[in-house]
């Protein structure tokens, strides 16, 4: 199986086989996480800037996580600690920082196409770590690699994700890599939140939530993200969770063998019943886990094959190496 990506940008249109790619070298990297010396000589000597424009605590800690274990020197830049106080844009940030050589930049920004910007200005790998309401790949890498290793699979099921659709960049990624990897993807949440347009890249809309998690194999939860709402899309919080909670009543609806997601953070009584939330059938301390392998294995993926492509003459560049697509347990 190949891997062809110089970034990791989104989700949209990447092939299965290179997805796949993706998840198979995550999973050989989950045992290094077990061992009692976490950490592998793979990217010695190379330097990843982690720029975050928006807080973040599982995604930031994750990508510095998994850089460390593969030993590679990390730098944390949010932007109150950064040039844009000064009025510097981000174009100019990005150029500086890698005026300095680094081998990756993991961006986090609350513009959408923040990511696909820097690509165009940039020649080292830069990896999306989320863009205003456009993608969060690597979340949805971490979601299938957890669906994949409790369920064997991802062709063939049912996902219903509920909740904030439009405002969603997990969604969206989720949305696409799901329907190229062939599950059914169902989009739940008030009529409000969930956009008609998505329907045309494959999903399934329903605004009940019995609806929608009926038979279901995997429940995706959102976060309502206030933050982002420019308008009141549901008259109050409380209605809100009265017709949307994931309570146990509503998980019985699903297969037997339902398993629970959520990226988090979570807004409990709102978005999930706290029995839900620690119930028999949630797996999202197993996504936070996967989180760090999945990061681990697009640091190694990039920057290996960057510095690879570096190498070759540009003929050369034709038929990619063994080397360059292989994993590393």
């Amino acid at each position: 199986m190949a891997f062809t990506q110089r970034h990791l940008l989104g989700l949209e249109g990447v092939p299965a086989d290179e997805i796949t790619a993706i998840l198979d070298t995550a999973a050989s990297f989950k045992e290094i996480s077990e061992r009692d010396i976490k950490k592998v000589p793979t990217l010695r000597g190379k330097t990843v800037i982690n720029l975050f424009y928006e807080v973040s605590t599982r995604t930031r800690t994750s990508f510095e996580i998994a850089a460390k274990r593969l030993s590679a020197d990390t730098i944390n830049i949010s932007a109150s600690a950064s040039s844009t106080c000064k009025g510097e844009t981000l174009a100019d940030t990005a150029r500086n920082l890698e005026a300095m050589r680094p081998d990756a930049i993991v961006v986090r920004h609350p513009s959408s196409g923040a990511c696909h910007l820097l690509a165009r200005h940039l020649s080292c790998p830069i990896l999306n770590a989320g863009d205003g309401c456009h993608e969060h790949p690597t979340q949805a890498l971490l979601d299938l690699l957890t669906i994949r290793g409790h369920l064997g699979r991802i062709a063939g099921l049912t996902v219903a994700i509920v909740g904030d659709i439009l405002h969603s960049r997990v969604a969206r990624s989720n949305l696409h890599a799901l329907r190229t990897l062939g599950a059914t993807v169902r989009l739940v949440g008030p009529p409000t939140l969930v956009p008609p347009e998505l329907r045309a890249l494959g999903a399934e809309l329903h605004t009940r939530l019995d609806e929608g998690v009926r038979d279901a194999d995997v429940i995706m939860m959102l976060r309502i993200q206030r933050e982002r709402q420019g308008a009141n899309f549901f008259p109050t919080l409380d209605e809100y969770a009265q017709y949307f909670c994931l309570t146990e009543e509503a998980v019985r609806l699903a297969k037997p063998q339902v398993i629970i997601l959520h990226p988090g953070p979570l807004n409990r009584g709102l978005e999930i019943a706290s029995a839900v939330a620690d119930g028999p059938y949630s797996v999202i301390m197993d996504q936070v886990t996967n989180g760090v392998a999945v990061r681990m294995a697009l640091l190694y993926l990039l920057i290996a094959r960057s510095k690879a492509e570096d190498a070759l003459e540009p003929e050369a560049l034709a038929e990619p190496s063994r080397r360059r697509t292989g994993g590393r347990g």
